[in-house]
């Protein structure tokens, strides 16, 4: 990457993005974060200069710098990525461990954050602002859509459709053909061996509906 990286957002995300970015010597400029106590705070070299609206810094996106966005809060997320496309014309840059893999012949959008040991095969598409955590693995002709988060160590098999918007906890297994409708939450641990509806939850094994 030629220009140095503001990133939103100093918490666990942030740090993490943080080390990503430093492990393949890319410059970060600083971070951004809405909590006021940490701002002046430095975290692993890099300074919190202010709020994720602090024009100062906002307007240099783009021009001096790339952004990332590591924000658990979603409508956050969403909110400062629909700025930085409308205002500042940029999408997030990709923060991809150099130890994870990631196919030739894989289909990789933008804003995504990649863990060490995380594995997307050939012929998977992931698409933008996701999250793949430590040791997650995306096998091959699975389709993922925007913002779906999927947690450490969890199994994504073969020709498995995942839907903008879900979130996949830590050690799941998806088995290959399932499809996961938008927004829908799988709990930590869970098998899933059945279609899961937009905006479902799930959890156990096998992983069933959890009424609200």
């Amino acid at each position: 990457m030629e220009n140095p990286i503001i990133i939103f957002g100093a918490k666990s995300l942030g740090i993490t993005a943080l080390e990503i970015f430093q492990q393949n010597q890319a410059l970060v400029y600083c971070f951004l974060d809405d909590d006021a106590a940490l701002h002046g705070e430095v975290i692993g070299n890099i300074s919190v200069y202010g709020a994720t609206d602090n024009e100062g810094f906002t307007k240099l996106i783009g021009k001096k710098c790339d952004a990332f966005v590591a924000l658990d809060n979603l409508k956050l997320k969403q909110n400062i990525i629909s700025f930085l496309l409308e205002t500042r014309n940029v999408m997030p840059v990709n923060a991809i461990h150099p130890k994870s893999y990631v196919s030739e012949n894989a289909t990789l959008g933008h804003g995504n954050l990649i863990c060490a040991g995380a594995t997307l095969s050939a012929i998977s598409q992931l698409g933008s602002h996701c999250i793949m955590g430590v040791n997650s693995v995306i096998d091959s002709n699975s389709v993922i859509g925007d913002f779906v988060q999927i947690g450490s160590n969890s199994v994504i098999s073969s020709d498995v459709a995942i839907a903008d918007g879900a979130f996949i906890g830590a050690g799941v297994t998806i088995i290959s053909g399932i499809k996961i409708g938008k927004n829908a939450r799988i709990g930590a641990g869970s098998v899933v061996m059945a279609d899961v509806k937009a905006s479902q939850t799930v959890f156990g094994v096998p992983a069933v509906e959890i009424k609200k």
